[in-house]
């Protein structure tokens, strides 16, 4: 989309391309990192009300156009950047105590790790009647491996890692327990390894392995775009199976028994795709229902 618009261009209505040209713009833009998750999420939102160009053309006004490359920025030395998120494990890797937090307590309470922070060699943590989640899939780390420590005593802890990381869990549990179902997955090469341990008493310790947010977004648009390309491709079988009835019926040569089984055959894909369609529409209230039972837990962490 452009700025300027031929008159009465900006009050035609927009297709589908046309609002998926721009969400295209908008995911390029975030992986670069020129907008951040909320800034994407309320323009993706804004593209997909729009009707008409007019709607579309302030969305990317400020962003470059596909294929076009921006103008040169002064450089800048920075120890980290938000290039080290989507770079090489490598790059998280930084190697430097000076980090961001090297304890976490709540008493009847709760504390919060996430998002951009530098995670020390050993991160020590302690829930007394309360609650803490630990947060590591954006985070940078000190060391190739790093320790979270739990001690969670008649609380609970929730230590979240990203895909690619290996985990060895060491905790102790008395009427209370670790767990261990992220044990044994094969790290990435130039990983870091993330050692929990700790002792939980009538509390429990919880390990989970979780894409961003930004992630999720990202694959949550990808199979969109593929149930659009099957439905797409559903629908020119169909039509082409009624194109060909059509030409048979007014043939000579095709007599009513094929007829009858190009008939059935259309009725069959119709009802496919029916089928296909209400599978896609359940399994899209069920992740709409997952995702809003994961944002009231985590508004319910944040009030305890």
């Amino acid at each position: 989309m452009t700025d300027e618009l031929p008159d009465g261009l900006p009050e035609l209505r927009a297709s589908d391309a046309d609002r998926e040209q721009v969400s295209e713009v908008l995911r390029d833009a975030l992986a670069e990192g020129r907008l951040d998750m909320e800034e994407f999420e309320e323009r993706l939102e804004a593209t997909y009300k729009a009707r008409t160009y007019k709607e579309l053309a302030p969305i990317t006004r400020d962003l470059p156009a596909p294929g076009v490359t921006p103008p040169p920025v002064p450089t800048v030395s920075m120890v980290k950047g938000p290039a080290a998120e989507t770079g090489s494990w490598a790059d998280r890797i930084v190697g430097s105590e000076s980090c961001t937090s090297q304890w976490g307590v709540a008493i009847m309470s709760g504390f919060e790790r996430k998002g951009r922070w530098t995670v020390p060699r050993k991160f020590n943590a302690f829930a007394f009647w309360g609650g803490g989640v630990i947060d590591l899939r954006e985070a940078n780390f000190a060391n190739g491996e790093v320790v979270v420590n739990c001690v969670a005593i008649m609380g609970g802890m929730s230590v979240i890692v990203p895909p690619g990381v290996e985990v060895v869990v060491r905790g102790i549990g008395v009427m209370g327990g670790f767990d261990h179902r992220e044990e044994g997955v094969q790290g990435d090469p130039g990983a870091p390894r993330v050692v929990v341990t700790g002792f939980a008493f009538w509390g429990g310790v919880g390990v989970e392995r979780k894409v961003t947010k930004a992630e999720r977004l990202r694959q949550k648009e990808e199979r969109r775009l593929e149930k659009l390309e099957r439905k797409a491709a559903r629908q020119e079988e169909l039509e082409e199976s009624r194109r060909r009835a059509l030409e048979g019926s007014g043939s000579g040569d095709l007599d009513h028994r094929d007829s009858l089984d190009e008939a059935r055959s259309i009725h069959r894909a119709a009802m496919d795709q029916h089928r296909e369609l209400m599978r896609e529409h359940r399994e899209a209230r069920r992740e709409e229902r997952r995702e809003r039972r994961d944002d009231r837990r985590g508004r319910d962490r944040d009030r305890d």
